[in-house]
């Protein structure tokens, strides 16, 4: 399909990126310049401004002489990464607890109500969708650019690890229950207590990433 969008490597890094994400690009892939630029009917230029923005994001680092290649995200990159969103998103929890409207407040309810009967059914698709609009409607209210550009960067670099923590045995009610933890909080407009809860609720995700971790490496064993 040929891009004609005004900023043409944006477009590019667009559809790389989203090729990486759905695994058409694995992590260690080697991208090839000539067959990418044939693909999507592009002369090199932008398609290497393109790549420059995906190495910047960690999606893509570069090796000298040999070219691109899509990362690999390790078990240390994410001890590393998740207390840093722990903390960012734990203020940004903070943030919203001070700031949310009795408006915000109903919406982030009927949020729940749909995360409860995910929940249940143990949909886990939508119930990761629903999940996802509501942290990222913590992070709206807590109308911080600078905070909702660094995690929205931290979480591309996660998302390689392409493990899903909510298929670890209990972690889905488990999953839950720490966001009825931050839900109440948000409501009692309790900021510390808004920004505990968001922290532990990370740090839960890891642990029960890395407990796949383990389960994978023990099948492959």
């Amino acid at each position: 399909m040929r891009l004609v969008h005004n900023s043409l490597h944006d477009e590019v890094a667009a559809q790389l990126r989203e090729r990486i994400f759905d695994g058409e690009l694995t992590p260690g892939t080697f991208l090839d310049e000539v067959r990418l630029a044939e693909q999507l009917k592009i002369s090199r230029t932008p398609l290497r401004e393109a790549l420059k923005v995906l190495t910047a994001e960690g999606l893509v680092r570069h090796e000298p002489r040999r070219g691109c290649f899509v990362n690999e995200v390790t078990e240390h990159d994410l001890d590393e990464i998740f207390p840093v969103l722990a903390l960012l998103e734990g203020r940004c929890a903070f943030e919203a607890a001070r700031k949310a409207s009795d408006a915000d407040i109903a919406v982030l309810d009927d949020l729940h109500q749909k995360l409860a009967r995910y929940a249940k059914a143990k949909r886990i698709n939508e119930y990761y969708a629903t999940n996802f609009a509501i942290h990222e409607a913590i992070i709206a209210l807590a109308d911080n650019r600078w905070l909702a550009g660094v995690i929205g960067d931290l979480r591309k670099i996660v998302k390689l690890s392409r493990l899903q923590q909510l298929h670890a045995p209990g972690r889905l009610e488990q999953s839950f229950s720490e966001h009825l933890a931050v839900f109440a909080a948000l409501k009692a407009r309790d900021p510390e207590g808004a920004d505990a809860a968001m922290r532990t609720h990370l740090t839960r995700q890891r642990d029960a990433l890395r407990a796949l971790a383990r389960a994978q490496s023990t099948r492959l064993a």
